[in-house]
């Protein structure tokens, strides 16, 4: 079984071991977001949703908690959950997509930019919990001191299961806390904004066995109390790993809450603002590159315009059914996918979404098919900047939930102008189950793991003449984008309160 704490929600795979998906189950997540740009969620809702989604993928599976032989875990990278002795959280879990700490990471960097990229690798802004560290220190005082247990947000849902406080090196590095000298964490780092690295938890291999269910979680959740239970990793190398991504120059594309772009490396390639990894397998690592609104535009779109299509739970076929019948352009419609801001390639918080190009000749299909072609113009965007500081994509693998839509899969192809693979499972969730036999024995190594599991269901080559036309349409994308900074600035300043933050 491999458990999964996306933005969105906690899903459940469960796995034989040749790799088939057996059952499935999931229970989402609300995200609260009291101020533009905070996002931040209660952790006792992950438990709750983990209660919801573990009982759905057994009954789907038509799986008994005996037949479990192992649980591996993954999670979002950089979210912090903060706790006191008994591990009982204190105070929201601040997300990946928070801007909020803008300022902090701002010090940061003229502070120990240099010394910060040496020993975690990556270089700080809002996204890593370093900064959100040196901001909830500023701001709920209360809390951090209180702190006594740190977790990351798999570790915490894993410690409910098992009772257990690790992590693995690859969040280490997530949190921008790692030495990656030493393979452990960094007291320099955590000096830098005044963090206890005593409230930081033991660093293990993502495949070692943490600890095993216990009586009381096995009665909230429904599996067998005793069943091992492996560290697991972030979402973010799990399924890169899952999708059969094991040798340099292999990447993929996520279409999931955020986009992201990833690249495997024989070693680790620091090349900021690109971030870098740990890969599972030991000696690789790999690069990653992230856009903060991919699937949760798509369902904001959703909500917000197709509601009346969402019959039975099939608004988003409804969505592709109609984006699939309008030409590549959307007859000069154009959307750019900063709801949340924007990370890469622009590191701008103040950026904000638009649909640009509207004429009377626009119907709701067009904006349909816009924001598949504005979300696969901002992942080319990432990637050509990637591209530019030396990463290379020899294959591109898409997985997470838009990769289900082959309209949504061809306009990749197109946009980006490279065949696109499509694994048989893709999910963090596959991934972390895959762990778990490695774990447990089921598979002697990654490599072996990989080999048996990981297979390719479909593939899209990209059209030339549709790739020469999106191209020009990059373009015009990326003109729109320079050209609108100034006024999205303007716009925030008018709309959102001057006050960073709220104390104790």
């Amino acid at each position: 079984m491999g458990i999964d704490l996306g933005a969105g929600g906690v899903k459940v795979s469960i796995v034989e071991p040749d790799g088939t998906t057996v059952g499935e189950g999931s229970s989402p997540i609300s995200t609260a977001t009291p101020h533009f740009g905070w996002a931040e969620q209660d952790p006792l809702d992950w438990w709750t949703a983990a209660c919801a989604a573990i009982p759905a993928a057994l009954r789907d599976g038509r799986v008994t908690a005996d037949q479990i032989a192992g649980i591996g875990m993954s999670g979002g990278a950089h979210i912090g959950v903060l706790a006191d002795s008994a591990g009982a959280p204190l105070r929201p879990a601040i997300l990946w997509s928070d801007s909020r700490s803008a300022a902090e990471a701002a010090d940061l960097r003229e502070r120990a930019d240099e010394r910060i990229l040496e020993l975690s690798l990556n270089r700080a802004n809002p996204t890593w919990l370093l900064p959100q560290l040196q901001w909830l220190r500023r701001y709920h005082p209360v809390a951090t001191a209180a702190t006594r247990m740190l977790f990351i947000s798999k570790d915490w849902l894993r410690f409910r299961l098992t009772g257990d406080w690790s992590t693995d090196y690859s969040d280490a590095i997530g949190a921008l806390l790692a030495d990656s000298t030493t393979g452990g964490w960094s007291a320099e780092l955590c000096d830098l904004v005044g963090w206890d690295i005593a409230t930081l938890p033991p660093i293990v291999a993502p495949t070692a066995v943490t600890g095993h269910v216990t009586a009381a979680a096995a009665a909230e959740c429904g599996l067998r109390a005793g069943t091992p239970v492996v560290c697991g990793s972030n979402d973010t190398t799990v399924e890169l790993f899952g999708a059969g991504a094991v040798l340099p120059g292999q990447g993929a594309v996520k279409l999931a809450t955020a986009g992201v772009t990833y690249q495997v490396t024989a070693g680790p390639l620091v090349r900021p603002p690109v971030s870098c990894y740990p890969h599972i397998i030991d000696g690789l690592y790999y690069t990653a590159t992230g856009i903060n609104s991919c699937a949760s535009a798509h369902r904001w779109l959703r909500d917000t315009f197709f509601a009346d299509l969402d019959i039975d739970g099939r608004g988003f076929d409804a969505m592709d059914a109609m984006a699939a019948a309008v030409p590549a352009g959307s007859l000069g419609l154009m959307f750019h996918p900063y709801l949340a801001g924007e990370r890469a390639p622009h590191w701008d918080p103040q950026l904000r979404g638009d649909f640009v190009g509207v004429t009377f000749q626009h119907d709701r299909a067009h904006f349909a098919r816009a924001l598949y072609e504005g979300i696969a113009f901002a992942i080319r965007d990432a990637m050509t900047v990637a591209e530019g500081l030396g990463m290379r994509y020899d294959t591109i693998r898409l997985v997470g939930g838009g990769a289900r839509s082959a309209t949504w899969r061809q306009i990749m192809a197109d946009v980006l102008g490279r065949e696109i693979l499509l694994p048989a499972n893709g999910d963090a969730s596959f991934g972390a189950a895959v762990l778990a036999g490695i774990g447990i024995g089921v598979f002697a190594d990654p490599l072996e793991a990989a080999e048996q599991c990981c297979r390719t269901v479909a593939t899209h080559a990209s059209e030339p003449a549709a790739h020469e036309r999106y191209s020009q349409f990059f373009e015009i994308y990326r003109d729109v984008q320079r050209n609108l900074v100034e006024a999205n600035h303007r716009l925030h300043a008018l709309t959102t309160s001057a006050r960073s933050g709220m104390a104790d």
